[in-house]
């Protein structure tokens, strides 16, 4: 902050004519220079930084919330981005939502898992991203589930984590179905097939892609929780469904596109971009309506 003022370092592209389609190409040949500008002044801020979440970062963006159309909203992605957001949309039967315990009370999970009617849950820490520290735990191996519960829960500085742990879902080994969302609404979708040697589905931990059509039980979840999305300012979002099932919403930098154009032969950035400068429209012509209607106000 500079005189009040909330300032970043931005890496600044030097217009030219004609910018290459080509990723090489532009990253190649475009020259930048940085420089220290105030973030009021855009009209845009689209987050694309990798998770975890840095809450400095977001209270900087507080500052400048009302001035800039930001995507995803402040508030959105500090709701989304831990997996507990998943229990704000309502599902009584657990029929869009996979049975979820959150805790870090040792004996409850035990419990929770010897209760369980599947001989498989999916055991993960709250605040992991990209498929790491996710674990499948099994019934028959009860003897290892104590130390992992230690290794997840219990931290070196004597402090202790909260952990995830989640019914296992039918149909897990084979994948997941990454479904990518803007405004509510899906505009592409993929599924994620795990490697030979691990159980999860996400590219970085080895999985491949391939096409997916959306099935209608994909369609209705994504018709459920969609206007809850847009109403906490997540427009644009991407969902990990395995089964018909919601298990993760992934709001900081949602992976995905390159991989459905690439196997779509689309280009799902195009709907992005379009869908912002909308938004910037709107914002910008409310903001002359008001400025008009003051200005009759004050000439009154």
């Amino acid at each position: 902050i500079r005189n009040s003022v909330t300032n970043a370092f931005c890496t600044i592209l030097n217009r030219v004519e004609k910018v290459s389609t080509s990723i090489k190409s532009f990253y190649k040949n475009t020259k930048t220079r940085e420089e220290m500008l105030p973030i009021a002044g855009f009209d845009v801020i689209f987050m694309r930084a990798e998770p975890p979440l840095d809450p400095l970062m977001l209270n900087f963006l507080d500052s400048v919330k009302d001035d800039v159309f930001i995507i995803n909203s402040v508030r959105g992605m500090r709701e989304a981005n831990n997996k507990l957001y998943t229990a704000a949309f309502e599902d009584p039967n657990n029929e869009i939502i996979p049975v979820t315990h959150v805790s870090k009370n040792k004996d409850y999970l035990i419990k929770m898992i010897e209760e369980s009617t599947s001989d498989k849950m999916i055991l993960k820490p709250l605040d992991g991203f990209g498929g790491s520290g996710v674990i499948l735990i099994e019934k028959s191996a009860m003897g290892n589930i104590n130390s992992l519960l230690d290794f997840y829960i219990h931290k070196k500085d004597g402090t202790s984590d909260y952990v995830i742990l989640q019914e296992y879902i039918e149909g897990a080994d084979q994948g997941d179905v990454r479904i990518l969302l803007l405004n509510g609404i899906p505009v592409g979708a993929m599924r994620r097939i795990p490697g030979d040697k691990d159980h999860r589905s996400n590219v970085s931990a080895g999985g491949t892609v391939a096409k997916h059509k959306l099935t209608n039980q994909e369609k209705i979840l994504c018709q459920k929780i969609g206007p809850r999305l847009v109403q906490d300012g997540l427009y644009f979002v991407g969902i990990d469904v395995i089964g018909g099932k919601l298990v993760e919403v992934n709001v900081m930098s949602p992976g995905g596109i390159t991989y459905i154009n690439k196997v779509y032969k689309i280009k799902v950035q195009e709907k992005v971009v379009d869908f912002i400068e909308s938004k910037v429209l709107e914002r910008n012509a409310a903001f002359q309506r008001k400025t008009d209607l003051k200005r009759m106000v004050d000439e009154a």
